[in-house]
């Protein structure tokens, strides 16, 4: 009779219990979920095709156990292409702490992050970090949140300004940029010089996101043959309009998706999932 033991195809028994399964298999197993559902019983009969997952509390799956897990949910060829790629994240703020962690659940095989500031108390509105990180480098701060999301997500931290000097040193291995910035100033040279510099890699940018307003005015344009823009392009933060854990999310999520369709090779304004065309 066949399951699926941790995602695996595993043939058992016909009549084997799950108790007799995780004495077989994982007897340090305290969790054990059937179908999505934890349950207690381990007595429970089994049956064919049952999706079961054992699980040690605290126990951190291998590089293998983890990978065959991730290919399995984002299907093997996308899974195949998005752990080679090198995805680098200027500003990891609002924006780029979540466009960072959605790139790091996505299978991303690497991340280069950059930013020169430390979390402060009103970060904690829409960025993604806790309040026992107070005070440190955002750049470090991140970097230890992926690795408890993913650990073999290589992750290289600078936690320094960005410049037109240092700009080639920082990205220059990127396959794709993603800007992050708060500052209208500082996004605009952030732009014209990776485009400049860059002319085949791939820049995702945005602006206009602040408010409470609706979230169905944030798209994603392209602007030219390697550059895109997420958000309203109106939303500008001012004085009782300020930035918001909803609509950032929103654009960010924007920047971090049609990050990854360029990276598989599909145009973000269009519905076509088929990379061969």
């Amino acid at each position: 009779m066949k399951i699926y033991l941790n995602e695996k195809p595993a043939e058992i028994d016909a009549g084997m219990t799950l108790a007799e399964l995780v004495a077989s298999m994982k007897p340090d197993a305290d969790v054990r979920i059937i179908n999505g559902h934890p349950v207690a019983a381990p007595d429970i009969l089994l049956q064919q095709d049952d999706r079961v997952t054992l699980i040690k509390r605290g126990e951190i799956p291998s590089f293998e156990d983890l990978e065959f897990l991730l290919t399995t949910r984002h299907t093997p060829l996308i899974h195949q292409q998005l752990k080679t790629k090198h995805v680098g994240i200027a500003g990891v703020g609002g924006l780029g702490s979540q466009v960072a962690i959605a790139l790091a659940r996505s299978g991303i095989g690497s991340l280069t992050l950059v930013d020169f500031d430390v979390v402060e108390p009103s970060n904690l509105n829409r960025q993604q970090y806790f309040i026992d990180q107070i005070g440190l480098p955002k750049v470090s701060a991140l970097a230890e949140n992926l690795r408890r999301i993913n650990p073999y997500v290589k992750v290289t931290a600078h936690c320094e300004k960005v410049s037109e000097m240092n700009l080639c040193q920082l990205f220059g291995t990127v396959d794709l940029l993603v800007e992050a910035f708060d500052d209208a100033g500082q996004k605009a040279q952030l732009c014209r010089s990776f485009l400049q510099h860059f002319p085949d890699r791939y820049l995702v940018a945005a602006s206009g996101m602040a408010g409470y307003g609706t979230a169905n005015r944030i798209a994603t344009k392209r602007i030219n043959r390697r550059f895109y823009l997420c958000g309203d392009d109106t939303s500008a933060a001012r004085p009782g309009h300020g930035l918001m854990a909803p609509r950032v999310g929103v654009v960010a999520h924007h920047q971090a998706n049609a990050a990854l369709r360029l990276l598989l090779n599909l145009e973000p304004e269009t519905d076509n999932d088929d990379p061969d065309n």
